[in-house]
């Protein structure tokens, strides 16, 4: 079963498949360089001790977001 979310809501240790990029033309290429595709998947690996950032496993790499970028990919977390 899959639940529709943003990736800042990814609890750590779950997995989802990103399925749309809401930012700016330069801001979404960017994320797409590093992994971040539209069904490609990712997983929330750790949490700062402050909760921001948030580490995502995404094409064999570890990748640090901020919550206020994580929040604008779309992803339906499989549960």
């Amino acid at each position: 079963m899959e639940e529709a979310t943003t990736l800042d809501r990814l609890p750590v240790g779950a997995r989802a498949s990103v399925t749309a990029l809401a930012a700016p033309e330069s801001q979404r290429r960017r994320w797409m360089e590093l992994g971040f595709v539209p069904g490609g998947e990712v997983a929330a690996v750790q949490e700062s001790p402050w909760g921001d950032p948030v580490a995502y496993a995404v094409c064999g790499a570890v990748i640090a977001l901020r919550r206020a970028d994580a929040r604008c990919i779309a992803v339906h977390r499989v549960t």
